[in-house]
């Protein structure tokens, strides 16, 4: 009886509001420091197509012999994957929670003249700003990982891939418009995670968003870097 009592609380405990906002800040923050790293090597095609093209190489090499070939991106594949799943399942959860606890046909009264044009929108429409990214990352890893979109023509070389795409203006385009929403995502996101994690106190709301900002914008413009300078002929 006592054992199947604990075990009720603990299944409580875990779908929690408390706990599905710990999993999404846990989740958000695997993703995030994926981002920077990703970012990080996106940076290195500045280095002309033999080094982008070693580094997309040796990715999958990590870890061998030990590992097999590509075994280390299969690892961070899952983890990544695993990470998304839980985001949503948590972001959904919540969000159907706040719904159903407000009465019919009414909305939270929050001032508009307190919230910047950019924070009303990511606030308003995180949701919909996650469906954009999945949408977005479908095609990415379709036309640069696995190379079954070729807009520009296919190639083996992964700089060529990158160079070939981005000289389309409405790909690169397409790709403005969907780190434009990753943007906004993280600079609500990130304040939300350091807001659960228990980091938001009145002394350091300023710069908590600040951070917030920081890191959404290096995230942003690092990621934009390499295509538009690809479109603009500084990378060829």
């Amino acid at each position: 009886m006592a054992n199947s009592t604990l075990t009720k609380q603990r299944s409580e405990a875990f779908r929690s509001s408390v706990a599905l906002k710990y999993a999404m800040a846990a989740s958000g923050a695997i993703l995030v420091l994926y981002l920077i790293v990703h970012m990080y090597g996106n940076l290195m095609i500045f280095g002309g197509q033999t080094t982008f093209d070693t580094y997309a190489h040796h990715l999958r090499e990590i870890g061998e012999p030990m590992l097999p070939h590509e075994g280390f991106l299969w690892i961070v594949r899952v983890v990544l994957l695993a990470a998304v799943l839980v985001h949503a399942y948590a972001a959904f959860v919540l969000w159907n929670r706040a719904k159903k606890a407000r009465p019919a046909g009414q909305r939270y009264q929050v001032k508009k003249s307190a919230q910047t044009p950019s924070r009303r929108y990511a606030t308003q429409t995180m949701r919909w700003g996650g469906v954009i990214i999945i949408l977005f990352v479908i095609y990415h890893i379709l036309h640069l990982t696995t190379n079954d979109i070729a807009p520009g023509g296919a190639s083996d070389s992964a700089y060529q891939r990158v160079v070939n795409g981005f000289q389309i203006w409405w790909v690169t385009l397409s790709y403005l418009v969907a780190m434009l929403a990753v943007g906004l995502h993280l600079r609500h996101g990130v304040f939300s995670a350091l807001s659960t994690l228990g980091a938001n106190r009145a002394s350091r709301q300023r710069a908590l968003r600040n951070a917030s900002t920081a890191i959404a914008a290096l995230i942003t413009v690092g990621f934009l870097l390499p295509p538009f300078s690809v479109l603009f002929g500084l990378v060829s």
